[in-house]
């Protein structure tokens, strides 16, 4: 659904000539955080990379669109804070847990209610 939205808004800012570039949790994580797995203080180090490359993005003159699963509200905060005033809009996408059990492209929602994955946000893991 992030994924999705995402790719969604960033056609209707470029069809509207404004430069975008997304930033998807599922993309970075397999380049700039391969090194991070899902411990909360993987998570948060993941958050605060991403937010320093998107302000990076932003002052060049792009319109970054972050998807990203983000748990933890004080690093919505220090992302908020990185960007200039009026530059960040936080976006809760607040989608009912069996929903998102039931779309499940990757199979990630039932290994981790088998006990496969640890830290799962929503599952073992809260989101503030």
């Amino acid at each position: 659904g992030k994924s999705t939205i995402a790719n969604l808004f960033e056609k209707k800012l470029f069809a509207t000539g404004r430069h975008t570039y997304i930033l998807d949790g599922d993309n970075v994580r397999h380049g700039l955080n391969r090194d991070l797995g899902f411990t909360d203080a993987d998570r948060v180090e993941n958050i605060r990379r991403v937010a320093e490359v998107a302000r990076l993005m932003a002052d060049a003159g792009l319109i970054v669109i972050v998807s990203f699963i983000s748990p933890f509200s004080a690093e919505r905060r220090m992302a908020r804070e990185l960007m200039a005033n009026g530059e960040f809009v936080e976006v809760f996408v607040d989608t009912p847990f069996e929903e998102c059990a039931r779309r499940d492209p990757k199979g990630l929602y039932a290994r981790a209610l088998n006990g496969e994955i640890k830290n799962f946000t929503g599952v073992d893991s809260p989101y503030e």
